[in-house]
């Protein structure tokens, strides 16, 4: 029992072995962060709030997979949607890039790298905690001033940028904490799990 205890351990710090089986992990985690950028939840408090899980799910993926597979997997899922696939909200292609809201994804990548980085030593709850923080607080920071510098290249009013920052990254910030953090808690067992699989 204590051997296998320090052979999962010690796997959770060198993080998943490359193999066939880690890829097609890899390209399941992508497809994910497809499927929960089309999925809604409805909340009600003083209107209906609409939130999209996105941000949870690669934070999942990253926390899941270890660094190196869930940037993999991240990056996969912006090639697709900038080359291939229009998996993105609004579509997809090269184009995408000059969308507003692409700094979001683009932040998927420093957000999973940081955030992983937290986790490699331990799923404890203030890693958790941290890496929840980080990551989604470095999603929204960059992804806001992604925004900012498009907006400023299409010589937009200061409106119209307060209401996308409110649409945006306002109310959305705390339940992206919330999901994030019940994401990131459930890798922890879905990934020892995993260490039986592997």
């Amino acid at each position: 029992m204590v051997k296998t205890n320090l052979k999962l351990v010690k796997r959770q710090v060198e993080g998943i072995r490359f193999s066939f089986a880690a890829l097609v992990l890899a390209l399941a985690c992508s497809f994910l962060i497809v499927i929960s950028t089309f999925i809604q939840f409805n909340f009600v408090h003083l209107k209906i709030y609409r939130f999209i899980p996105q941000i949870p799910t690669v934070l999942f993926a990253g926390a899941f997979l270890g660094r190196r597979y869930g940037l993999l997997s991240i990056i996969l899922y912006i090639a697709a949607g900038l080359f291939f696939i229009p998996v993105f909200a609004l579509g997809g292609g090269a184009e995408y890039i000059f969308e507003y809201g692409f700094g979001y994804i683009l932040a998927y990548i420093p957000a999973v790298f940081f955030a992983t980085s937290i986790l490699q030593s331990g799923f404890s709850n203030r890693n958790i905690i941290q890496a929840c923080l980080v990551g989604v607080l470095s999603i929204h920071l960059i992804g806001i001033i992604y925004m900012l510098f498009m907006a400023g290249i299409q010589h937009e009013d200061w409106t119209f940028i307060q209401n996308w920052i409110s649409a945006q990254s306002g109310i959305k910030i705390i339940y992206d904490l919330i999901f994030s953090f019940l994401a990131l808690f459930f890798a922890r067992y879905a990934r020892v799990i995993l260490w039986f699989y592997m």
